[in-house]
């Protein structure tokens, strides 16, 4: 069962089940920020139970579903269903690879104005592969990041693939994003633009989709895991 806890203020994480990706073992995370008009806005949403969804619906409307890419998807139209009244965000790439998935905006590098001035948005560009969405949450100094900082326990992959995850640096004391990926950045210069902006915001905090989140020092945090893309 999903654990909803507060991390910041005005912002919430709970903590999914473990999920297969080719067959690698990947934990899962969402993220929840009350606006000021008290609609939420969901972050990365995780497997929707009965527990979640009654701790979800005790800080407000459900208003915004939101993907940071395009390799989260899951669960999404199981929130779509519980919350026919939500609005949909697509990150770049998804609309067109989900096509049976509602989705009512496609996000880009502007804030949608529900969320603008609350919430700043930015694009990790510059991959042929996948394109990211950053998010800052104000309020509570929170940076919201999915795939492309990444550092798992020593011993939370076993075997063959306990090798391949260290060889991409995935594995700690390795941070950052897996080495294949590193390496579709063929415009590393419009990506290090995107981190230096997220950075020029000196976040307090980071929540990671699937490694250890940051409840301080989370401008090191970013730095430490771009840092092969910042050098």
């Amino acid at each position: 069962m999903a654990n909803l806890h507060p991390f910041g203020e005005a912002l919430w994480v709970a903590d999914g089940p473990v999920c297969s990706f080719y067959g690698f073992p990947y934990p899962t995370r969402m993220a929840v920020i009350r606006l000021e008009n008290g609609d939420l806005f969901v972050w990365s949403p995780i497997s929707l139970d009965d527990e979640l969804r009654a701790a979800v619906d005790g800080l407000g409307r459900v208003g915004h579903l939101v993907e940071p890419n395009a390799l989260h998807h899951l669960f999404l139209p199981d929130w779509i269903k519980a919350y026919p009244d939500a609005r949909t965000y697509a990150p770049p790439g998804l609309k067109n690879k989900r096509r049976d998935i509602r989705f009512d905006v496609e996000l880009g590098e502007t804030a949608d104005p529900a969320w603008a001035g609350q919430i700043d948005q930015i694009a990790l560009k510059g991959s042929v592969a996948l394109t990211e969405l950053f998010f800052f949450h104000r309020r509570s100094r929170t940076a919201l990041i999915c795939d492309s900082i990444q550092s798992f326990p020593r011993d939370w992959f076993k075997g063959w693939r306990g090798l391949l995850a260290r060889l991409d640096g995935i594995v700690q004391p390795g941070i950052g994003a897996p080495r294949e990926w590193r390496l579709s950045f063929l415009n590393r210069k419009i990506a290090r633009t995107a981190v230096e902006r997220l950075l020029a915001l000196a976040p307090d905090r980071v929540v990671l989709a699937h490694s250890a989140s940051a409840e301080q020092n989370g401008t090191d945090l970013i730095r430490r895991g771009f840092a092969w893309l910042l050098r």
